[in-house]
């Protein structure tokens, strides 16, 4: 029993840290209006161990802080939180579900992070364009972009070397 706990917060701890060094390591690429950020590509190690739940959102909250400000690390990682929930839960479901743990990690993104660009950073226009409902639609479309890019382009061959190696098997 203490080894698996033991386990569990290992391998939490080490997905934070991933976490937190992929999006510094590519910082450029991490934040604001138009981002891919390459450390939601872990959004599906939920598939393999449920210490991913807590390790993303450590690791997301962390690096929001230290990236931006207290509303990116709550609603940023409530996002990220979310995301992870859903696929710890499809864990073990019927074959081929586990194409659908990045996309609720696209969808909660596309969803909360719009409305921390637009009221906690103030980023109230998009290119030229302005007004609020229509900035948060293309923040959100822009953001669903690069998760898409994130999520299903790195994150699924992620799945694939994962369950291919079987590193998360005890």
């Amino acid at each position: 029993m203490k080894n698996k706990k033991l386990r569990a917060l290992t391998e939490g701890a080490m997905i934070a840290a991933i976490y937190g060094v992929l999006t510094l390591v590519f910082w450029q690429f991490s934040s604001m209006q138009i981002q891919v950020r390459v450390s939601e590509a872990l959004c599906v190690l939920p598939l393999f161990t449920s210490a991913a739940v807590p390790g993303l959102t450590i690791g997301c909250f962390l690096v929001n802080i230290l990236m931006g400000n207290i509303w990116d690390a709550i609603f940023g990682s409530m996002a990220t939180f979310l995301a992870a929930a859903v696929a710890y839960k499809l864990k073990g479901k019927a074959k081929g579900f586990h194409w659908l743990a990045p996309l609720a990690c696209v969808v909660f993104n596309a969803l909360i992070v719009p409305f921390v660009l637009y009221f906690g950073y103030g980023i109230t226009t998009f290119g030229s364009t302005s007004g609020m409902w229509l900035v948060l639609g293309l923040q959100a479309l822009s953001i669903a972009i690069g998760q898409v890019i994130a999520c299903y382009g790195l994150g699924m061959p992620l799945y694939y070397l994962l369950k291919r190696t079987k590193i998360f098997e005890k």
